[in-house]
């Protein structure tokens, strides 16, 4: 059986991103930071592209940003996201980070269905918090809540 068969994809995680995906399942939203220069960066990688040093940390976020883009995915769709349409799948820029931006989902709650928010609330510039679930195979993923 795989992932398409059973329910959510799930992330690859990589020796870079592992750190990332650490810090999601205690609740925290880190990003990579360079040692060197302090510049952010992410997906995370070994070496910073500003100044091509190989130090590195991870630095915790607000957990606070902005939709920059999202989409209401449409048919053919995978047998579980099938059965959750009219979902979104969103595009957030980090507050603390504007040049950085990640995927995800807005939901009503962090364990709420993909389909939990009305996809007419969705707005380009509309402030959400994250959060967190676990969502299978051990991995726990940032999910976005709207900001009231």
């Amino acid at each position: 059986m795989t992932d398409f068969d059973i329910g959510y994809l799930t992330p690859v995680i990589d020796d870079d991103g592992a750190p990332f995906w650490e810090y999601a399942a205690q609740g925290q939203l880190r990003v990579q930071a360079c040692g060197s220069c302090g510049e952010l960066r992410f997906p995370p990688r070994p070496c910073c592209p500003h100044c091509r040093s190989f130090d590195g940390e991870w630095r915790r976020m607000s957990g606070r940003g902005r939709i920059w883009s999202y989409v209401r995915p449409h048919p053919p769709l995978l047998p579980f996201y099938a059965e959750q349409a009219p979902y979104n799948a969103v595009v957030v820029e980090l507050a603390d980070a504007p040049h950085i931006r990640l995927v995800g989902n807005v939901v009503a709650a962090p364990d709420a269905a993909l389909n939990s928010v009305d996809p007419a609330r969705l707005r380009i510039g509309a402030a959400v918090r994250v959060a967190f679930t676990e969502q299978g195979g051990g991995v726990t993923v940032p999910r976005w809540l709207l900001e009231r």
